[in-house]
């Protein structure tokens, strides 16, 4: 049995020597031998797993680095989630500050509600109790106007019958008949005009001072600085005439006296319908000529003659588009928005459109089987609406709520709020930001490059063969570092901007611009190690081997200057950027509506935004200032861990 035992142990150890043999053939033995206590040698590494190890010894430096990388997959990767419309202006949506709750539906309505209307970025609400809500941005800051601490007196529990909101003013209509105004009054909202020379249409005096009967307001709407209501068949509108084309028409003209059903605004235009069926949009907006889209029979034409033997039974307007819903069910769609023949919805055989309504860039419209379908514009989710059902459909300016027949809310989506708040053309921050980043970045890369590329090959070259060329290329030197950067820049951007190019072929210029002048300093720094390094012996040694001259000096001498060149571009990328933006704040850079973080400060360089808008200028100043925080701390911290002469490192 011992004997076996022996027999077994032997066969192990000679499998054992062989893998230890097989292993040493193909991995080496160092490791094995420094693994073992009786060969305990102290390990050699290279000197650049030396530095990679310093580097990450630094914990502001792998701080910084972490940022980096997360701001660079940010802006990189963020454009795929966060898609961007260039030609894209909301004026509803301007200035809006900071918010994520314009979806909310208060409590107390979400489960009794009478009406839910909005226009801009706040909503209002009254329940079947007469109690009136509000939510979203409830505080205006230029005008200073907070919608819900500065609500009337008049506006008490369980006496309001509805209420509508505009742009920056809200008009309720109580139980006792009377009409009700806050907010913005300057373009005649609400109230008396402040001086009979104003030009702004009136509030009715008879409503200002006198009350009406809440059983006959057939609709109460507020829009763009307008204010309409349809009072048992007749139209009354005031406000601002120099938003609300041919306002006057409609305040004055006896064709709306009667027999008036619906009105719907878009920012400067006006619908009309009657109850025979007809639609108006006044003088301003004639049907005559005007090409539409409808459902059942396609490309429009002529839609006054379209709509000659047809009944109108319901109207919807977005910011720059009208919908018109005929008895027979056909959806009919035009304005400033083509429509093609997938944005309206295809119904199942056998059902029909009986209501629509409207947001500021989109349409949500029920079937005779309750079905809701909605379609235009998706940035905040309010057209996802599919297989969902509804006895009602209300919207907000970007939001869609779905109610029962007990006026429950079952459903809602759309835009919850913007989390670092619009600019002056109501476009996302937090989207441009992204955008904005991507081409900040990019351009700072690529003039990088190009200026390292041309630094390189002129340090080489002066520091390997001195003697004229030496001389010659560092006189070209000296003559583009004598150059002023910044305003040189400025010019070229200028002219270029002055030229008959496309935008992509104007930013790839600048982008050659900024390297075409930034690369001076680093073709020195080259030069002189270059110099130092040509005299060594490994150089004398590839030279009497017969080794070409080009290939010593970029081949043999370049490797060894590599550290150099790795932290004067990183600093180097951090001052492209800070170059890029400030060209782009003073409107030399890269132009609008195409982002970039200098140019989105320079939208914001002027008294009024720093002091009421401060989110359009301290969000990307606050992006901007960590990625060339970051970067000089990373290449501060190479420069050390790369320098062999640094005490630190010792």
């Amino acid at each position: 049995m011992a004997n076996k035992d022996n027999q077994n142990t032997a066969k192990q150890g000679v499998f054992a020597t062989l893998w230890r043999w097989t292993k040493r053939m193909f991995v080496g033995a160092s490791k094995e031998l420094t693994d073992d206590e009786k060969f305990a040698v102290e390990q050699i590494e290279s000197p650049s797993m030396m530095a990679v190890k310093a580097f990450f010894r630094r914990r502001l430096a792998v701080v910084a680095l972490v940022v980096l990388v997360s701001l660079f997959l940010f802006v990189f990767i963020g454009p795929y989630f966060f898609p961007m419309d260039l030609n894209y202006t909301d004026p509803l949506q301007a200035n809006m500050a900071p918010i994520y709750s314009l979806l909310r539906v208060p409590e107390g309505l979400e489960n009794n509600v009478r009406t839910i209307n909005g226009f801009s970025d706040f909503t209002v609400g009254v329940s079947n109790d007469g109690e009136f809500f509000i939510w979203g941005k409830t505080k205006n800051n230029l005008t200073n106007i907070d919608y819900t601490t500065q609500m009337p007196a008049e506006i008490q529990p369980g006496n309001v019958v509805t209420a509508a909101a505009g742009s920056d003013h809200i008009i309720a209509i109580t139980t006792d008949g009377k009409i009700v105004g806050w907010g913005n009054k300057s373009t005649g909202q609400y109230g008396y005009k402040k001086v009979e020379s104003d030009p702004y249409i009136q509030m009715p005096v008879e409503f200002i001072e006198g009350t009406i009967d809440p059983n006959a307001v057939d609709q109460l709407v507020c829009g763009y600085q307008v204010t309409g209501l349809v009072l048992d068949g007749k139209l009354y509108m005031w406000g601002n005439p120099n938003t609300m084309l041919s306002l006057k028409e409609f305040a004055t003209s006896d064709k709306f006296e009667s027999g008036v059903k619906k009105v719907a605004f878009s920012n400067y235009y006006t619908i009309v319908l009657f109850e025979d069926g007809t639609v108006s949009g006044g003088n301003t907006l004639t049907f005559n000529r005007q090409s539409a889209y409808s459902s059942i029979d396609g490309k429009i034409k002529n839609l006054k003659s379209h709509l000659s033997d047809k009944k109108v039974i319901d109207i919807a307007a977005t910011n720059n588009c009208y919908a018109l819903l005929t008895d027979a069910g056909e959806m009919i769609v035009f304005g400033a928005i083509e429509y093609g023949e997938n944005e309206i919805p295809a119904l199942a055989e056998g059902e029909k459109f009986t209501s629509i309504a409207s947001g500021t860039r989109h349409f949500v419209a029920t079937t005779d089987s309750g079905s809701v379908y909605a379609w235009g514009h998706n940035d905040g989710g309010q057209t996802e609406v599919a297989g969902e059902t509804a006895a009602k459909v209300y919207v907000g300016s970007k939001q869609t709520y779905l109610l029962n027949e007990e006026g429950e809310v079952t459903y809602k989506t759309g835009f919850k709020g913007y989390l670092l708040g619009t600019d002056n053309m109501g476009r996302d921050i937090l989207t441009r930001i992204v955008h904005g980043g991507k081409m900040t970045m990019t351009i700072g890369a690529v003039a990088v490059v190009v200026s390292s590329i041309i630094a390189i090959i002129v340090g080489c070259l002066s520091g390997y063969f001195g003697g004229w060329v030496d001389l010659l290329l560092m006189r070209v030197t000296e003559i583009f570092s004598s150059i002023p950067f910044l305003p040189f820049a400025m010019m070229l951007s200028y002219v270029i901007r002055t030229m008959p190019i496309t935008e992509t072929t104007r930013i790839f210029i600048i982008m050659i611009i900024l390297g075409l002048l930034s690369w001076t300093g680093l073709a020195r720094m080259i030069r002189g190690q270059v110099l130092a390094e040509r005299e060594k012996e490994f150089v004398i040694a590839a030279q009497s081997m017969g080794v070409k001259e080009g290939r010593i000096a970029f081949k043999h001498i370049l490797p060894n200057v590599i550290s150099i060149i790795l932290v004067n571009m990183t600093l180097d990328f951090a001052g492209c950027l800070l170059t890029e933006s400030s060209l782009s704040y003073l409107g030399f850079g890269v132009q609008q509506p195409q982002p970039t973080w200098g140019n989105m400060l320079y939208g914001a360089n002027n008294s009024i935004v720093i002091q009421n808008y401060w989110w359009q200028w301290v969000f990307p100043s606050i992006f901007l200032s960590i990625a060339t925080i970051s970067i000089n701390i990373i290449g501060d911290t190479l420069r050390d861990v790369l320098d062999p002469k640094s005490s630190q490192e010792k």
